[in-house]
């Protein structure tokens, strides 16, 4: 039988290795892999370049906020956000957006401090919360001695109203809303005449701090916050966006850059103020 012949390949068998050089002959360099480099030969080498790119901060941002991280730009402006529920004493579930108010007041004292810091711009998105806690806030932010201006977007409710009147200036979005109801506990409530009492030494300082910070009269106010009817299965009432304006709890309605506006005219009417008081 005739044998059929065949070309050997190098790397396929049968492999018939190269014969050993000859006497005189030098043998060839030796050929080194990259050591990060795999043997593939389809694999394409622009692989093994390294990547220069976005930082490893920019990378973080995307993946946290899914965005890239704004300039930072010096200004005297402070943006100061209330969100969610503002946390009292006892502490929300996680899954709750909360505002704590031990982070807050901290850092108020800290804005009223910082020289570089001329204003504050104040942003609500709050459903309530917890009411010595909401006053707190509220006490801090209208003592402060710099111009403050408020901004409701989405919802300002409960306790977030005596928040949102606490500023020099206050705006509302369009479509923004207030609730405003009397005080409620949750939980337990021990029917004596003196648990009564402090409720109603309780709702009579959230109603005097809020006619004294905007311009509604206490006697609206307490129409607003006991009318039946306007909400399911409780009394109160829901204002929203002018709505909140024509019974004069908020003073105009605008929002983000009508609010920087307002406090960028606030700074320098005080920075005139200043100059004007003569040196004793």
């Amino acid at each position: 039988m005739k044998k059929q012949g065949f070309n050997p390949e190098p790397g396929v068998f049968p492999y018939t290795p190269d014969p050993p050089p000859g006497p005189g002959v030098e043998p060839g360099p030796e050929r080194r892999g990259h050591p990060d480099r795999s043997e593939d030969p389809d694999r394409d080498p622009r692989h093994d370049r390294r990547v220069s790119g976005k930082s490893k901060s920019s990378l973080e941002a995307m993946k946290e906020v899914g965005s890239m991280p704004m300039p930072e730009i010096k200004s005297n402006i402070h943006c100061l956000t209330i969100i969610g529920q503002i946390e009292g004493h006892l502490v929300l579930p996680p899954q709750n957006k909360t505002t704590k108010y031990e982070h807050m007041i901290p850092q108020l004292v800290a804005l009223e401090q910082a020289p570089e810091i001329e204003g504050i711009l104040i942003v609500l998105n709050t459903v309530g919360g917890d009411v010595e806690a909401g006053l707190a806030i509220a006490e801090m932010i209208s003592g402060m001695s710099k111009p403050t201006v408020s901004v409701v977007l989405g919802g300002g409710h409960s306790i977030g109203v005596p928040i949102a009147v606490g500023t020099q200036y206050s705006y509302i979005a369009n479509t923004a809303s207030m609730t405003i109801h009397p005080i409620r506990l949750n939980g337990l409530v021990i029917g004596v005449p003196q648990t009564y009492e402090y409720l109603d030494k309780m709702q009579d300082r959230v109603v005097r701090f809020t006619i004294e910070h905007s311009k509604i009269t206490e006697g609206k106010f307490r129409e607003l916050m006991f009318r039946t009817g306007d909400l399911a299965r409780d009394i109160g009432t829901v204002l929203i966006g002018r709505e909140a304006v024509e019974v004069g709890l908020i003073d105009e309605v605008g929002g983000i850059g009508d609010a920087v506006k307002k406090l960028n005219n606030l700074i320098e009417e005080q920075k005139k103020n200043r100059k004007e008081v003569p040196l004793q």
